[in-house]
């Protein structure tokens, strides 16, 4: 398993730059969701898993930080670092990195696996989670992400 989980290089789309002339805050997620497409495909998580066994994947909760802008000639990866798993549960955090290596923005998201024929949340089966726990002993090796677990709030000044 590749410790963290790397996408392919992907562009960005005409239609995604806004008005200020740079990649619009949405399509930061469409890119880290591209890479967790890639990811949960090596894990045995992909289409053919929502097909076939009527499983799937939804997400719960996600933190996006924006670092640095994206423009339409950059082209970037996404990585996928699986931080923590239950057997209902996945943590996971992403970097979105220009090729040159600068990093361009993070993400932080837990999923819930689904039984869509509920739909409800349900177990991952055996061969899921074996491959969690393959991912997620790989991933125990990398250091905690500095920006991981981080929380929205408005630092106030003493008086």
């Amino acid at each position: 398993m590749p410790a963290p989980f790397v996408s392919r290089v992907m562009e960005i789309e005409k239609d995604w730059i806004d008005y200020n002339g740079h990649l619009n805050m949405a399509y930061y997620n469409v890119l880290f969701d591209r890479c967790s497409d890639e990811a949960l495909d090596l894990l045995g998580m992909g289409a053919a898993y929502v097909r076939d066994r009527k499983l799937t994947i939804y997400t719960a909760e996600v933190h996006v930080c924006y670092v640095r802008e994206l423009h339409l000639e950059h082209r970037v990866t996404a990585s996928f670092q699986l931080l923590d798993h239950d057997d209902k549960r996945l943590r996971v955090y992403q970097e979105l990195r220009h090729v040159d290596g600068w990093l361009a923005a993070t993400s932080e998201y837990l999923a819930l696996h689904v039984d869509m024929t509920g739909p409800k949340v349900a177990p991952f089966p055996e061969d899921i989670m074996a491959s969690l726990q393959e991912m997620g002993a790989a991933h125990a090796a990398l250091p905690m992400p500095e920006r991981a677990g981080r929380s929205i709030g408005i630092r106030r000044k003493p008086a």
